[in-house]
């Protein structure tokens, strides 16, 4: 028995014992991994060095991307390490960090999320007064409190998970640090803290949700009202973007912490944890660009820029036959 000021780590749950589908699993995230790096760089470079993109929208579409490189910078390269190198182990400074970074990160992207609902909502709604409503310094003001929500929501969550006494061991039942499985360590009956963490996750989570309905049952009112079909298939383009992108992060995350205790398995909660963890962060920058026509531009627009260096000095007859 060992309480929280004796453990110097905690042991992480390996995805399997197997040598060969250890290094499976490592190139698997890798690839994921590089994939959800190059995409959202690619957005953020393609946002900041455009000036048709510096509007409202893309200034919160590049901040999207900044937090979901943090989240899953946050839960992937740990277990990727774990397993190339055959370890469970993390720090106990590195397992509080990684609490707080998760909660950080989780927490800015939704309330962000709700922000760049009601930029749609102003922008369709109340055009007239996009301008004075979504400003720069307003834009930079709501941007500031999404950070700074995430930032006091995961010093809440630290601090509180981690001022419990742990004597129940250090191996934990999840890829990386969650404060449920953590909490499963106290030797305090922490039932009532972790409900009470997750009734005040649940309460401001599903306000920001409600707020999104909202909105979006105006918006919607608003787009069928429009009299060119072509101004509709616009505005229902850019929402039903924004809609996808909230539904796959609120609904797997609901699920991993919403879900009866009755259903719920190590293998079950590994395999919904790596949905709302390492999928959302992989699949913002595809869904975001797949139909956004103006994104895609000023994205070909980028890469002809950065290989004309390159090009210039190919003989001509090379750059006829590629044209």
């Amino acid at each position: 028995m060992s309480n929280s000021s004796s453990i110097t780590q905690f042991l992480l749950l390996p995805f399997t014992d197997t040598r060969e589908l250890q290094l499976l699993h490592f190139w698997l995230f890798l690839g994921i991994y590089l994939a959800a790096l190059l995409g959202n760089s690619l957005i953020i470079t393609t946002t900041a060095c455009d000036q048709h993109l510096h509007t409202p929208m893309y200034f919160f579409l590049l901040n999207l991307s900044l937090l979901d490189l943090g989240f899953i910078s946050t839960t992937v390269p740990k277990p990727m390490a774990n397993s190339l190198w055959d370890t469970r182990a993390i720090s106990y400074m590195g397992c509080t960090a990684q609490v707080f970074l998760f909660f950080f990160f989780t927490s800015a992207e939704y309330c962000l999320l709700t922000i760049m609902s009601y930029d749609h909502y102003i922008a369709i709604c109340k055009p007239l007064h996009y301008g004075t409503l979504l400003g720069s310094r307003a834009c930079g003001h709501t941007a500031a409190a999404a950070w700074a929500s995430g930032f006091l929501s995961a010093l809440l969550h630290m601090g509180n998970t981690f001022s419990l006494p742990l004597c129940k061991g250090n191996a934990l039942d999840q890829f990386f640090c969650e404060i449920p499985q953590i909490l499963k360590l106290s030797c305090l009956d922490a039932c009532l803290r972790e409900a009470g963490l997750i009734a005040f996750n649940a309460f401001l989570f599903w306000g920001y949700f409600v707020f999104i309905v909202l909105s979006y049952v105006q918006i919607f009112r608003a787009v069928l009202r429009i009299p060119s079909e072509q101004g509709q298939h616009k505005a229902f383009s850019t929402c039903l973007l924004h809609l996808a992108v909230v539904n796959l992060f609120v609904s797997t995350s609901s699920f991993a912490y919403l879900k009866p205790p009755s259903i719920s398995s190590p293998s079950l909660d590994l395999v919904v944890s790596v949905l709302y963890s390492v999928v959302p962060p992989t699949l913002n920058p595809l869904i975001y660009s797949m139909r956004n026509q103006e994104l895609k531009d000023a994205l070909r627009k980028l890469m002809s820029e950065c290989f004309q260096p390159y090009t210039a000095h190919l003989p001509l007859q090379w750059l006829q036959c590629t044209s």
